[in-house]
């Protein structure tokens, strides 16, 4: 006889956040003998419960595998995409239009009408048959348009502050580019200090084997094992940054769900075409900040016309219902009469004293002042601009350098030395020296590639556009 035993197990696990599920099923064939000695039937139970072991293992083995694959870097526009969508600031800044909305519906609304009903009696003065009752309905007119100004006046508001946001969301891409590249800096300086540590090792291992075949003195193993030794505190050194820097691009990212993070990408730099005058007809065209300065400007001239609207004064119309109950002595009794009068009412304030000269003067401020504001702001964007190209044709001139010319020869010259010592034609102070050069420059032009991505991005902060897309994270 045989069974048939099925096991089945399913995980969920992910990295990053993302859980996916993983269903497996093992299928495992038993023999069973029910005429079997009391010994065999025992070594089949056993049997059993290790194949059962066995299937487990392998089905958490088999859920588990594929999960590694799946755990990935994220570039830089995903990490830009994750900071507009959660960072704090910038969604209460979005929550804040709200505000602006309910303006709008307010200035869209007409004025309510009112009710007024008024009861009148003469019980008090003697005259018990003598009382009046009257309801009325009165509504405000509003004159020279001033619905419609107000809800211009709204829509500049809105305007107004979207372009806000948008500057918002400018100023937070820069700071999130500025933190992913000061991270991928350092991370660029601790494989460099791994790559510094491999280097000393390697010189380490090479006097040993000088040493025992007697053609080095033993201090040269004690200079290699200082410079190893050195190497290892520059790896500490550069993991000391790794953690603070992580959280503060973490910070800007505003993800609750991430508690770590991996980057892609790697210091390097693609040339890209920048013309000033383009760059700067560009800016005015996109700078958010400069939209928010046209929006007020409009937002000040709707304010104008709405402040001379409201000089014209606005009419209330109204209709009255009475009915009056009188009482006339005549020959010892009183003859009674009920009258019932209908009414139209019609009010108009004079514009004598208050012509809304206050709220003329504030609304003229206000659009003078944005005006001003505005140009000022334009020329200052064209000098932003103007800097921060410099910085750039600078930064890439600098780190064209030393990828085009100072890196291939030393790391030329490196070898040469290299190869010099093993052979005995130098000492080991030349490989030192020369290895010192190399581990320096080599930092140097990391700082020159992050220099030019801090200027590439401030260059796009100025112009307010994105100049060209990123591939995996690096300009």
């Amino acid at each position: 006889m045989a069974s048939l035993y099925v096991y089945s197990l399913a995980g969920n696990r992910g990295g990053q956040g993302a859980f996916a599920w993983h269903n497996c099923v093992v299928w495992i064939l038993v023999k069973s003998y029910p005429n079997a000695s009391r010994e065999e039937q025992l070594k089949q139970t056993v049997f059993k419960r290790l194949t059962t072991v066995v299937a487990v293992t392998a089905v958490i083995c088999a859920a588990t595998a594929p999960l590694q694959a799946e755990e990935r870097a994220v570039t830089l526009q995903e990490i830009m995409a994750i900071a507009k969508e959660n960072n704090g600031d910038l969604k209460a800044l979005r929550e804040e239009v709200g505000i602006g909305e309910a303006v709008k519906i307010k200035a869209g609304l007409f004025p309510n009408p009112v009710l007024d009903l008024e009861g009148t009696t003469g019980a008090l003065t003697g005259s018990s048959s003598e009382n009046r009752v009257s309801f009325g309905v009165s509504q405000e007119f509003l004159t020279g348009g001033k619905r419609e100004k107000r809800l211009a006046v709204a829509e500049s508001e809105l305007m107004r502050f979207g372009s806000r946001i948008k500057d918002a969301e400018r100023l937070l891409l820069l700071d999130v580019k500025t933190g992913f590249y000061d991270l991928l800096l350092v991370e660029s300086r601790l494989e460099l200090a791994h790559k510094s540590q491999e280097l000393n090792n390697q010189l380490l291992q090479i006097t040993k084997e000088r040493l025992v075949a007697g053609d080095i003195a033993e201090l040269d193993v004690n200079l290699a094992r200082v410079e190893t030794a050195r190497s290892e505190g520059r790896k500490i050194e550069a993991e000391r940054e790794l953690v603070p820097s992580r959280q503060r691009l973490l910070s800007l990212m505003g993800a609750p769900t991430l508690t770590d993070l991996k980057i892609a990408g790697s210091p390097e730099s693609k040339p890209f075409a920048a013309n000033p005058a383009e760059l700067k007809a560009l800016a005015l065209n996109n700078r958010p900040d400069l939209q928010v300065l046209a929006a007020e400007k409009s937002k000040g001239e709707a304010e104008l016309s709405l402040a001379r609207a409201e000089r014209l004064p606005n009419v209330t119309a109204g209709i009255a219902v009475s009915r009056e109950s009188t009482a006339l002595p005549v020959g010892g009794g009183e003859d009674r009469d009920t009258d019932y009068l209908i009414g139209l009412k019609l009010s108009v304030p004079i514009p004598f004293l208050d012509r809304n000269q206050a709220a003329l003067k504030e609304a003229q401020t206000r659009k003078s002042s944005a005006e001003i504001r505005q140009a000022f702001v334009r020329q200052s964007i064209e000098r932003e601009v103007e800097a921060a190209h410099a910085r750039f044709v600078t930064a890439e001139k600098s780190q064209n350098i030393y990828a085009r010319e100072i890196i291939p020869q030393l790391t030329e010259n490196l070898k040469l030395v290299q190869e010099a010592y093993r052979l005995g034609e130098v000492g080991i102070l030349a490989v030192i020296e020369e290895q010192k050069k190399f581990i320096e420059v080599n930092d140097g032009y990391l700082t020159a590639l992050y220099n030019w991505n801090i200027a590439a991005a401030k260059l796009e902060a100025a112009v307010g556009i994105e100049l060209k897309k990123d591939d995996g994270g690096n300009k």
